[in-house]
């Protein structure tokens, strides 16, 4: 499994790809120092125009609706502790 770190890393990396910078992206400091085993990611805070190409990318996607009805399933699930 990869650490938050790795994960935040891969983040940046992909949306760097497409053009979008997100400068406050990080780990959670709350959730990144407790015994949560997963860290929240903090996508931080931007300016509009990188808010709205980061709209126009990911607009551009292809929607697969089995990965939809999954999100839409798992947000149903009740959530353990």
């Amino acid at each position: 499994m990869r650490s938050t770190e790795e994960i935040v890393q891969s983040l940046r990396d992909a949306l760097a790809g497409v053009g979008v910078v997100l400068p406050s992206l990080g780990v959670d400091p709350v959730t990144g120092a407790s015994d949560e085993p997963f860290a929240l990611v903090d996508l931080g805070r931007c300016n509009v125009r990188t808010a709205e190409h980061l709209a126009d990318v990911l607009r551009s996607l292809p929607v697969k609706e089995t990965l939809r009805a999954r999100v839409r399933q798992v947000n149903r699930e009740p959530k353990s502790r």
